[in-house]
C-alpha cells in the first residue's frame, strides 16, 4: 500500500507529478506500471498496466513501516518474495530483472522473519523495504506468474489478503512450473534450473536441479509456519461447497489474468484446477 501525492507544478497544464511513499513492504507499486482494481459485483480482480500511472518518485522511509503489525508484515513480506521469484522465472526475464530479483530474495529471506518477531528492527524493517522495491523493479521489467494470477481470482471471490493468498499459492505454482509432478521433468525446465540458483542465492544446499527445488519450496513452506500462515484455503474457514461453487468461475479468471502471460510454464484449465485443488487442503506441494 502506497501514499500517493499529485500536484500540477506551476502550471495547471503540465501533467500531474506522481510521488509514492510506501507504508509496507510487500506490493513495490512506488516503482511499477501495475495496479489493480476489485470489481466486488463479479468477485473479480483487474491487474491494470500502463506507463500513466508509473510514480515518477519513490520515497523510501523504513520507518513507515514500523508500526505494521506481525500478521501484516508477514503477509505483505511474503508478496515481496512471490515477486521476486515470479519475475525470476518469468518466460521475459533477463539479466537486468535477475540482478534486482536475486538482491530481493537474499534481503528477503534474510529479513522477514526478524521483521516479523521484532517489528522495532530498523535494520529488518530498511531490508524488507529494499526488498520490496527490487523485487517491484524486477517484475515491472518482466511480469509475474500464475502464482498471481491465481491469487487475484482467489482473492476477490473469498476476501483473502493478497500476500496470504500468494503465500498459500506460491509452494504449488513453483512444484507445477518446475516440472515436480513429470518423472525427471525438473531436469529439462529452465524455469527449474532458475529454481535451483534462487534456492542456492538463498543458502540452500546445491543438489542438483530438481532436489535444489525441494528444497526450496520445503524452506518456503517452514517460513509460511514461522510466519503462522495458513496452508491452505480450508485452514482459512472456506468450505469445500464454497469453494467447488466457485472453482470453475476462478479457473477461468485466472487463465485471463495478464499475469499468466509470463509465466513460464503454460497452463490449461486442467493444470489451475488440479493447483487449486492442493491449495484447498494446503498439504505438501509435491
Amino acid at each position: 500500500k502506497a501514499v500517493l501525492l499529485v500536484s500540477r507544478g506551476e502550471s495547471r497544464n503540465k501533467p500531474l507529478r506522481l510521488v509514492s511513499i510506501p507504508t509496507t513492504s510487500g506490493t513495490g507499486s512506488e516503482v511499477t506500471n501495475f495496479t489493480v482494481i476489485t470489481d466486488k459485483d463479479t468477485g473479480r480482480k483487474y491487474p491494470l498496466v500502463d506507463d500513466a500511472i508509473l510514480p515518477e518518485l519513490a520515497v523510501l522511509d523504513y520507518t513507515l513501516t514500523m508500526t505494521v503489525p506481525p500478521a501484516i508484515t508477514a503477509d505483505t513480506g511474503v508478496d515481496v518474495i512471490t515477486h521476486a521469484l515470479e519475475a525470476y522465472v518469468s518466460s521475459k526475464a533477463n539479466i537486468v530483472s535477475d540482478s534486482f530479483s536475486e538482491k530481493a530474495l537474499s534481503l528477503a529471506f534474510g529479513n522477514i522473519y526478524t521483521a516479523y518477531s521484532d517489528g522495532n528492527n530498523e535494520a529488518a524493517r530498511e531490508g524488507m523495504q529494499m526488498a520490496s522495491y527490487l523485487a517491484g523493479m524486477s517484475f515491472n521489467c518482466v511480469g509475474l506468474g500464475i502464482t498471481h494470477s491465481i491469487a487475484h481470482a482467489v482473492g476477490a471471490q473469498f476476501h483473502i489478503p493478497h500476500g496470504r493468498a500468494n503465500a498459500i499459492i506460491l509452494p504449488h505454482v513453483i512444484a507445477f512450473n518446475a516440472y515436480l509432478d513429470v518423472p525427471f521433468g525438473a531436469d529439462k525446465a529452465a524455469a527449474a534450473a532458475k529454481y535451483a540458483a534462487a534456492a542456492k542465492r538463498i543458502g540452500l544446499p546445491n543438489a542438483g536441479v530438481r532436489l535444489s527445488v525441494q528444497y526450496l519450496v520445503r524452506e518456503i513452506e517452514e517460513l509460511l509456519r514461522k510466519l503462522q500462515i495458513p496452508s491452505g484455503l480450508l485452514q482459512l474457514g472456506i468450505s469445500r461447497e464454497n469453494f467447488k461453487e466457485h472453482r470453475s468461475k476462478i479457473i477461468e479468471s485466472a487463465l485471463a489474468d495478464i499475469c499468466t502471460e509470463t509465466n513460464p510454464r503454460r497452463p490449461d484449465a486442467g493444470d489451475i484446477g488440479r493447483i487449486l485443488d492442493r491449495v484447498l487442503d494446503g498439504g505438501r506441494a509435491y
